[in-house]
């Protein structure tokens, strides 16, 4: 029997009307100049595993590489939430243990009024996880706040299969790589330090996301999208 890799992809239906038009609403915003009243922001999250050593690593040498023991405690899981606003080129990253509607909306409330308290409205891009609804709003505030809060929100979902369309997707996945991967975190308190770190160095180093994939080579390169029109 031959032995095959496998490569897990992310695999769009074919001739998907809804896709296609969340597709094209979110590449739509992307193509928006800046507007400081209107800022696009795009948000994802991801869950992490915690890790604590069970034994003390033993340092690097000149003769060889640190020594970690295979063994390890598990911790429990935290939340990682990332905002990006590509055009500005700024990221924040907040760690909570739980990623529950309520959890989002507290998230959803910093931002709005520290980050963006003098913004008119935000763009939103994010997927259709449950937690990123209207209601969320509800469950965490009293209905006047919370309708205060949803009124400066202006939401563009990514369609189902389609969350490589949303720029903070990539931010994560950097953040994996840099910050996460291969790493025994035992902490929320923990990774909030490292997190926080690696959002600061990158909004030093880092300007804008420079997203050149727009709807006109969406309709050129992802045809099978499309529906077939009937004439």
């Amino acid at each position: 029997m031959t032995n095959r890799k496998i490569q897990y992809w992310v695999i769009p239906p074919d001739a998907d009307a809804e896709f296609v038009a969340a597709m094209e609403e979110v590449l739509d915003t992307y193509e928006e100049p800046y507007n400081a009243d209107f800022p696009v922001v795009c948000m994802d999250e991801q869950p992490v595993q915690l890790h604590k050593e069970i034994r003390q690593p033993i340092a690097a040498t000149r003769k060889h590489a640190q020594r970690v023991d295979y063994e390890y405690e598990r911790c429990g899981t935290a939340s990682v939430f990332m905002f990006t606003e590509p055009l500005a080129g700024w990221r924040n990253v907040s760690v909570r243990p739980n990623r529950t509607k309520v959890d989002w909306a507290l998230e959803m409330e910093s931002l709005l009024n520290i980050h963006y308290k003098n913004a008119k409205k935000i763009i939103l891009i994010c997927d259709n996880l449950n937690t990123h609804t209207k209601g969320a709003f509800y469950e965490a505030f009293k209905a006047e706040k919370a309708r205060s809060l949803v009124k400066r929100i202006e939401f563009r979902y990514t369609p189902i299969h389609g969350s490589w369309l949303n720029a903070a997707e990539n931010e994560l996945s950097s953040l994996t790589s840099q910050c996460i991967k291969g790493r025994r975190i035992p902490t929320v308190a923990k990774l909030r330090s490292e997190t926080k770190a690696w959002s600061k160095r990158s909004n030093q180093k880092q300007k804008g996301v420079d997203w050149q994939f727009q709807i006109d080579d969406a309709r050129a390169k992802l045809k099978s999208l499309y529906p077939k029109i009937k004439t």
